[in-house]
């Protein structure tokens, strides 16, 4: 399979925030909306579903709001 040249993406583009009524975290960026129980979880997530469109997320979990 061909290697998918990533573009980088900094992780200040990442909104990571508390859900109301849920317990947990979801994290938005490039209009993918990512869920997981804490914050690292949810920037986790989100890096995996970013790569599937072509970008690599550099640097660390922003604050959650």
């Amino acid at each position: 399979m061909a290697q998918k040249n990533l573009r980088k993406l900094p992780a200040g583009k990442v909104s990571i925030f508390k859900i109301r009524n849920r317990r947990g975290y979801a994290a938005v960026c490039l209009s993918n909306l990512t869920e997981g129980r804490t914050p690292v979880e949810a920037f986790d997530r989100m890096a995996k579903a970013v790569k599937r469109a072509g970008f690599l997320l550099s640097g660390n979990v922003p604050k959650a709001r």
